[in-house]
C-alpha cells in the first residue's frame, strides 16, 4: 500500500544529493507538478521550474501553467522554444526518431537555461512507466519517452529523478497529498502533440491537431459533468496522414482525417477504450469538421485496448 508520507521521508534523501541553483522540467502535468512541489519545500527559490513551449503544446497550455506555477508559488519561466522544435522535426516522420530528437532539444535547451541561471542539477518527473516501456537491460523497446530515450549519454546536469518508482495512481496520491491542484489531469505526452500527428510534426498539422484536441476535450468533459457517461482516463485526437474526399458545402472537399482516442486505465500500463455514447460522438464530430472546414472532413474512433495499442497512437 503507497503511503504519501513515507514517500516523501524517502524521496527528501534522494534530493539531498543537491546542494546548490537547480532546475526542473515542469510541464504542468501531474508527474512534473507534484515534482515540482516536492523539491520546492526542500529548495525554495534555489529551484526554478521551466516550462518549455515546443509549438505543440494543448490549446492555451502556456498560459494556463504560467498561472498555475504562479498560484503555487513556484519560482519558474516560460520558454519559446517552438521555432527550435519545428525545424529539428523537418521531414522527420518514424516516431522513435521524433521522441529522440525532442528530447536532445529539450536537454539542450535546459542546458543552455542551467547554464545561464548558474544551476548544476535538473530535476525530471519521470516515473516508472516511462523507463519501462523505453527499454533497455532485458526489456524490449515499447516506445522511447522523451525524458528517458532522448536522454544523451553525457550532458553537463546532474540528473534527479524523485518519482522514478512510481506509477501514475501513485503520483496522483502524492499530488493530492501535496495539495496539487492539478492532482486529477489527464497526462499528457512529453513529445506533445508531435506524437498526435502521424507523419512529419510541423506548425500547420499542430494546428489542426490542437484545435481537435481541444474540441474532444471539452465535448468529453462536458458530457461528463452533464452524467452522459463517464470522464475517461485519457481522451485526445490524432491527425493521419491521409486525405479522403468530402463534401464541403456543396464543394468537393479533400481533407485530413482525425482519430478519437479515449481510454480507461489505473496506472497506464494497461487499459480498454471507453464506451463513449455515440451522441456525444456525433457532436465531436460535427464540431471538428464545422471547425476545421475543408481541412478535416472524417472523424474515426479507436476501439483498441492496450495492449495489443499503446494508448498514444507513437
Amino acid at each position: 500500500m503507497f503511503d504519501p508520507e513515507t514517500f516523501i521521508s524517502e524521496a527528501d534523501r534522494h534530493l539531498d544529493i543537491i546542494d546548490g541553483k537547480t532546475i526542473i522540467a515542469c510541464s504542468g502535468g501531474v508527474d512534473s507538478t507534484a515534482a515540482a512541489v516536492l523539491a520546492s519545500r526542500r529548495l525554495g527559490d534555489d529551484l526554478l521550474a521551466v516550462f518549455i513551449d515546443t509549438g505543440f503544446m494543448r490549446k492555451d497550455e502556456p498560459e494556463e501553467v504560467d498561472a498555475l506555477l504562479t498560484r503555487m508559488g513556484v519560482n519558474h519561466m516560460i520558454v519559446d522554444s517552438s521555432s527550435i522544435f519545428y525545424s529539428r522535426l523537418e521531414s522527420v516522420c518514424e516516431p522513435e526518431a521524433k521522441r529522440k530528437i525532442i528530447g536532445n532539444v529539450f536537454i539542450e535547451e535546459f542546458e543552455r537555461i542551467a547554464n545561464k541561471w548558474g544551476a548544476k542539477f535538473l530535476i525530471q518527473g519521470t516515473i516508472a512507466p516511462d523507463w519501462i516501456e523505453s527499454g533497455g537491460e532485458l526489456r524490449d523497446v515499447i516506445k522511447s519517452h522523451h525524458n528517458v530515450g532522448g536522454l544523451p549519454e553525457k550532458f553537463g546536469l546532474v540528473l534527479v529523478e524523485p518519482l522514478r518508482d512510481l506509477y501514475k495512481d501513485e503520483v496522483r496520491q502524492l499530488a493530492r497529498y501535496l495539495g496539487c491542484e492539478v492532482a486529477e489531469r489527464q497526462p499528457f505526452p512529453g513529445p506533445g502533440l508531435a506524437i498526435r500527428i502521424m507523419g512529419e510534426a510541423t506548425k500547420e498539422s499542430a494546428d489542426i491537431v490542437r484545435e481537435a484536441c481541444h474540441i474532444v476535450e471539452t465535448e468529453l468533459e462536458k458530457a461528463a459533468s452533464q452524467n452522459e457517461m463517464e470522464l475517461p482516463w485519457q481522451y485526445f485526437a490524432v491527425l493521419l496522414p491521409v486525405k479522403t474526399v468530402g463534401v464541403h458545402g456543396d464543394v468537393r472537399a479533400y481533407g485530413y482525417t482525425v482519430a478519437v482516442r479515449a481510454v480507461q486505465s489505473i496506472d497506464g500500463m494497461t487499459a480498454a477504450y471507453s464506451k463513449i455514447p455515440h451522441d456525444v460522438l456525433e457532436r465531436i464530430s460535427i464540431r471538428i469538421t464545422n471547425t476545421m472546414g475543408s481541412r478535416v472532413n472524417r472523424v474515426v474512433y479507436d476501439v483498441t485496448n492496450k495492449p495489443p495499442g499503446t494508448i498514444e497512437w507513437e
